[in-house]
């Protein structure tokens, strides 16, 4: 105990926290606001949970073991979205019914033959509880199930309760066209721009009243709130540990990048950095000379951004053990950037130094998958008779004023 003692004061006093800071915790999530009252929001119900590995408290304790242990509350059901309730499964992989070992309590999938609980997925619960970290894209699929599973919910007279989670994008940056009709999706279910500057709480509130779900319907929704959160904050200043939401957002600071290269990667044409060590975080193809390439995108003198050349080989994936060469992105300040418009930068000054690699003509398989993402066919349409981002930027954000305006009848926090 003496040596244990020993080893904690000194690990105090090097001030080394191994990206647990729950000593400087400053926000409170939904569900540290649930467990302080005693959970009276679910007493006396039976209670289905929708969530993953990102569903912790401060200490990294599972929002599953924390409502299964919680007196009064019987936990009759989980639902795993992508990757399953404990992080159990890789991106992409389909989830079959199964059981939690920890708890007992049958895990049904929710990324697998649907997307949305069924009937019989529902029969032993009174309220759906949902708890998971989002990155705050439309295209990451998480929201997509939170508005499925508040349809179902609303179908079946059941209340539906979210433990709100900070944005770690904030709450101020809106980027992006509104999806248009024709191109709804898993990846863009719902009317909002790419960045839509909401917490899943307020994404919750605003597809309950905007009348989002199926035949207008609205579910019993009940919103636990945080505590000490506010729009302007960076998730590194909340004093939350981050647990990754997928394999491939690994830390707190990957969405930025997840917009920034994302969406480009759906072509399948350049490399984005997944299959490295740098997810997200690259321009790169096996033909590119890096030192002109990084000239030419720092000549460009985008605000809150800075290019660095590299040269790597992918560890898996579509580009294994393929020598890469590219760009690495450094934010100096990304509410500065704006970060859906640099892989299309990337995407101009490759065409200025190969007029020969068309790349939508080389990606033209994978046409669908983009327009999924973008929410539309007129930025890949706009963009491909020139490349030029100037024939785009007007389309990127002509929905932003509105849907600021809009989504701020929604917020929960200054």
């Amino acid at each position: 105990m003496m040596k244990k003692a020993l080893l904690v004061l000194l690990v105090s006093f090097l001030g080394y926290s191994n990206g647990f800071t729950q000593h400087t915790n400053q926000v409170k999530t939904g569900i540290e606001v649930l467990a302080e009252n005693n959970f009276e929001l679910l007493k006396g119900k039976r209670v289905g949970v929708i969530t993953n590995a990102t569903g912790v408290n401060a200490d990294l304790v599972s929002t599953v073991d924390l409502i299964y242990n919680a007196p009064g509350v019987e936990l009759t059901a989980l639902y795993g979205p992508e990757h399953g309730v404990r992080g159990e499964f890789a991106a992409g992989d389909k989830v079959d019914t199964y059981v939690d070992e920890a708890t007992g309590v049958t895990v049904f999938s929710l990324y697998g033959a649907t997307r949305k609980p069924t009937p019989e997925m529902l029969e032993n619960v009174d309220v759906l509880v949902y708890d998971i970290q989002d990155i705050g894209v439309r295209s990451y699929t998480y929201i997509s199930t939170m508005g499925l599973a508040m349809e179902a919910a609303a179908e079946h007279d059941l209340e539906f309760v979210v433990l709100d989670r900070p944005n770690p994008l904030g709450g101020e940056k809106v980027e992006g066209n509104i999806v248009e009709e024709g191109y709804f999706s898993f990846v863009s279910q719902f009317p909002v721009p790419y960045i839509y500057g909401l917490t899943p709480g307020e994404v919750a509130k605003m597809i309950n009243k905007e009348g989002w779900l199926a035949d207008g319907k609205q579910c019993s929704l009940t919103v636990v709130e945080m505590e000490d959160w506010n729009r302007s904050m960076t998730f590194d200043e909340t004093g939350l540990p981050w647990v990754p939401t997928s394999p491939h957002i690994p830390h707190e600071y990957s969405a930025y990048f997840y917009v920034a290269t994302g969406i480009m990667g759906e072509l399948g044409v350049f490399s984005e950095g997944v299959g490295y060590t740098l997810p997200f975080q690259v321009f790169a193809a096996e033909w590119i000379d890096e030192g002109e390439l990084a000239d030419r995108m720092n000549a460009l003198d985008i605000p809150g951004v800075v290019f660095r050349p590299i040269v790597f080989k992918p560890f898996y994936g579509r580009d294994q053990g393929k020598t890469l060469h590219g760009v690495q992105i450094h934010f100096s300040d990304y509410t500065q950037a704006h970060l859906m418009k640099l892989q299309f930068w990337f995407m101009q000054v490759h065409k200025e130094m190969y007029p020969d690699k068309d790349v939508f003509e080389m990606g033209k398989n994978r046409w669908s998958m983009f327009e999924k993402v973008t929410g539309t066919d007129q930025i890949r349409m706009l963009f491909s008779q020139n490349y030029k981002v100037s024939d785009i930027s007007e389309y990127l954000s002509k929905d932003v004023a509105s849907f600021k305006e809009k989504s701020q009848n929604y917020y929960l926090y200054k």
